[in-house]
């Protein structure tokens, strides 16, 4: 989007250099990329990106003031998945956000979701400077946020994953994470801060506190176990766990599971009518609302075009159906019918909301033509610091959807980087 920048980069992309990109990032994460890499990184202006940092945390510090709102979200975590001990904050969240055309043509961020869970921390440092030294980017391009440098966010990353505890005793846990397309984050994260990758089908309960094997074979007590195992998942696999999740242990979460519930896009309905959200949050209901409830007239009241009830065969072009707990971009229907709607039955219909679709507006400018891109801001947050964001991450699209899974065969798509000009812009 900076276009001196991308003009640049396009003139002297070769094949060969892709290649040495994918294999430079294979040889540092241990593991092969199963995800598309795009074949670029994209260049924005600081201004931007701070601008959707200030505004995710603006939203989320709303959402945790907001007493009836969690209590609302927390009667909607499934019941068995209630964890025990629950943090005072979430210690990770991510943002994202799509442009699209403002009112004045200029491009505005749109909020797409938040979400209390990790993400691809410890990869999306290795990529950005894989694009760096593979292309020769310039050491003046910055991609860390809040002031920090290289140093600085792999600080902050242990201080939020590890906290005070010995690493020996730091657990990265996740369902089956040696066949998970994020292995390389896994093991790039495991090498930098020092502990241990266990499925978490795995851990074993003695007494109050959890254990794992080690190489050895030999149990190992977990004194803090930094969660990537979603809820979803577990349940879609029926994957019975040798612990009780709802049970207090004598463990920390790093990343503690209710929080996955509590900011998500629970919370998007809840936003696009709190001043919070003003003006980049789409309008969102819930779909037993829209059903049953005021849904219909609270959208319309904020100019969302929708066809007068007729028949099941009824599309609305100008929406979204998600459900509220999946991951990936799961079970997203665009332009739902009626009949679609009526099928989720009436019991079912508090787990899904229907939100203004958002339209995209292509800015990188590709061999194949104006590509969208949509960002993502990774913050941390530790026991004894603030809500900071930290790195920016970018997927690249020319499908309906962002992410990497529904751009498939293209070209110039996928998981990229965000970088900026180091002076405020």
């Amino acid at each position: 989007m900076i276009e001196s920048l991308r003009a640049r980069f396009n003139e002297g992309f070769t094949q060969e250099r892709y290649a040495a990109l994918r294999k430079l990032l294979e040889d540092r994460c241990g593991a092969p990329i199963s995800f598309r890499l795009a074949e670029t990184p994209v260049f924005v202006p600081r201004a931007l990106l701070e601008g959707m940092a200030r505004a995710g945390a603006k939203m989320t510090q709303a959402l945790l003031a907001d007493a009836e709102y969690l209590a609302a979200a927390r009667r909607a975590i499934p019941k068995g998945y209630r964890v025990a001990g629950e943090t005072v904050h979430p210690h990770f969240l991510t943002a994202d956000f799509a442009l699209v055309e403002g009112v004045q043509g200029a491009l505005e961020p749109r909020l797409v979701e938040l979400q209390a869970f990790p993400s691809l921390y410890a990869f999306q440092a290795v990529l950005g400077e894989a694009y760096r030294s593979t292309f020769g980017l310039s050491a003046h391009l910055g991609m860390f946020l809040s002031g920090l440098d290289e140093a600085g966010y792999w600080k902050l990353l242990r201080r939020t994953v590890v906290g005070p505890c010995d690493p020996a005793h730091v657990v990265l846990s996740e369902v089956d994470p040696w066949h998970q397309k994020t292995l390389p984050d896994f093991l790039v994260t495991i090498e930098r801060l020092g502990i241990a990758l266990v499925d978490i089908a795995d851990l074993e309960a003695v007494g109050n506190a959890l254990h794992f094997r080690n190489a050895a074979g030999q149990r190992v007590r977990i004194d803090r176990l930094y969660n990537r195992a979603i809820a979803d998942e577990l349940i879609a696999r029926k994957i019975a766990l040798r612990f009780d999740l709802e049970r207090p242990w004598n463990v920390e979460w790093a990343g503690h599971p209710n929080w996955y519930f509590l900011v998500s896009k629970f919370s998007v309905p809840w936003l696009s009518q709190h001043a919070s959200g003003a003006g980049i949050v789409p309008p969102a209901v819930f779909l037993n609302d829209f059903m049953e409830g005021r849904g219909r007239a609270t959208l319309e009241a904020a100019d969302v075009s929708l066809p007068p009830e007729s028949d099941a065969g009824t599309r609305y072009d100008e929406l979204l159906l998600k459900p509220l707990f999946s991951f990936a971009g799961k079970g997203i229907v665009f332009a739902p019918t009626r009949r679609e709607l009526d099928a989720i039955p009436a019991n079912e219909r508090g787990g899904y909301l229907l939100q203004q679709r958002m339209h995209f507006v292509p800015t990188i400018a590709t061999p194949h033509g104006m590509t969208q891109a949509e960002f993502r801001i990774l913050y941390l947050w530790p026991e004894d610091g603030e809500l900071t964001p930290v790195l920016s991450l970018a997927r690249l699209g020319r499908g309906k959807m962002m992410g990497v899974d529904h751009n498939r065969d293209m070209e110039w798509v996928g998981a990229s980087a965000a970088f900026f000009p180091a002076e405020a812009s």
